[in-house]
């Protein structure tokens, strides 16, 4: 082992330590005016042990000792919830920890373990992981394309509401910085504590010099939005730590992700869920991409499940530490003429967003997954037919039931 190899074990990097100390400075100097809670959202470290009552974490019974033990960061989106719900099935419940800034949902509180985890918080995240004998780490964390570039309410969609006092610029500069940091306090931990850590990225990685149809997993990318640019800066951190540390890290590029379990957060492809809910409620819908934008697609289950395969995979199957997943593409004029399938009297319109469609236009139009295919056995279940008929009988119901009450 290294001179620099064997200061990595023992500490995180001090260029990332003194950078995280200058941007919470930053946070609280006047000129921000931000409000004081900030410094009780970002430096306190809390105990870990803040999880249901019915947890065991430090007396692992001999059937559970072959099972990872794993802990989802930022962890209160439909996604991580969902991963929750389904590694829970597999590993146990007890072996599966949500984590967040946020106070949990009841539902959620009481489904599994939940605990107070702060990514910028590297004594706190550090403490979870030995405390709770923690394998596996996977890091939901993001801002959505379009809400971003537009520069809106950014500190609901990143869990920091104490920063609702700056202007919209800036807080979006300050979301990206606070994104950029607790992603190097993930890597540096996940190596100093030999975890296998998973870190998604999306469609939004590329961009408009890249390959569009289809796109391969290796090829030039350089994104022009922000979250593409953090996306991006992810993936090739992810592969650096992987060479220079021995890290497993392991990612997926999402494409668009469509479930009935949320409603659309704004997102360039969320037109793709906003139209079943409005099908459904009015018999028509109103898209703001332009009829014939091709964007790649996936139902929730697949993706969930992609990224339970993936993190299963074995290391010597592994190619590539980033890969393409896909299930199918389509326009919304595609989308609108399956959905016409089951409601004769559907009707759709167009109003274009201008930042929305310059977005999906530098994005891939199909994705090309086929090392993940080649390599660890991808196989999607859900193409259109499936999917809207799923969506629409999901929401449909919802439906029904809100009027029968």
């Amino acid at each position: 082992m290294s001179t620099d190899d064997a200061h990595f074990q023992v500490t995180e990097m001090p260029v990332i330590r003194a950078l995280t100390k200058a941007a919470k400075q930053a946070l609280l100097t006047p000129g921000c005016r931000c409000r004081t809670a900030v410094t009780a959202v970002r430096t306190i470290s809390v105990s870990p042990r803040q999880v249901t009552s019915d947890a065991s974490f430090h007396s692992v019974s001999f059937s559970e000792t072959d099972h990872p033990k794993v802990l989802i960061t930022g962890g209160l989106g439909q996604l991580g919830v969902g991963l929750a719900k389904i590694l829970r099935k597999r590993f146990g419940n007890n072996n599966v920890i949500l984590s967040d800034i946020r106070k949990p949902p009841s539902h959620v509180f009481h489904s599994g373990p939940f605990i107070y985890s702060d990514i910028l918080d590297y004594k706190n995240l550090r403490e979870i992981v030995v405390n709770n004998r923690i394998t596996w780490l996977v890091h939901y964390s993001a801002v959505l394309s379009a809400v971003g570039e537009a520069n809106v309410q950014l500190a609901r969609e990143v869990n920091i509401t104490a920063l609702q006092g700056l202007s919209n610029s800036s807080l979006y500069l300050v979301v990206f910085f606070c994104f950029f940091f607790g992603l190097h306090n993930i890597l540096d931990f996940a190596a100093e504590h030999g975890l296998r850590l998973f870190v998604p990225s999306t469609i939004g990685a590329f961009g408009p010099t890249s390959p569009r149809d289809p796109t391969p997993d290796l090829c030039v990318q350089r994104p022009r939005t922000i979250y593409g640019v953090s996306k991006v800066h992810a993936e090739l951190m992810g592969e650096y730590y992987h060479h220079r540390y021995g890290l497993d890290f392991r990612c997926l590029r999402y494409p668009g992700i469509i479930s009935a379990d949320s409603q659309p957060g704004g997102g360039t492809t969320d037109y793709a869920v906003a139209i079943f809910h409005d099908a459904s409620k009015n018999g028509k819908f109103e898209c703001n991409l332009k009829p014939g934008t091709r964007l790649p697609m996936m139902y929730i289950d697949d993706c969930l499940r992609a990224t339970l395969e993936v993190m299963e995979a074995p290391t010597e199957q592994l190619s590539m530490r980033t890969y393409n997943i896909n299930a199918m593409s389509f326009s919304p004029e595609e989308l609108a003429a399956e959905v016409k399938k089951q409601i004769p009297d559907f009707q759709i319109t167009y109003n274009i967003d201008h930042i929305r469609q310059a977005i999906a236009d530098s994005w891939p139009m199909n994705f090309d997954d086929g090392n993940a295919r080649n390599d660890w056995g991808w196989k999607h279940d859900y193409d259109l037919p499936e999917l809207v008929t799923t969506m629409l009988n999901f929401i449909g119901s919802d439906s029904r039931l809100a009027h029968a009450n």
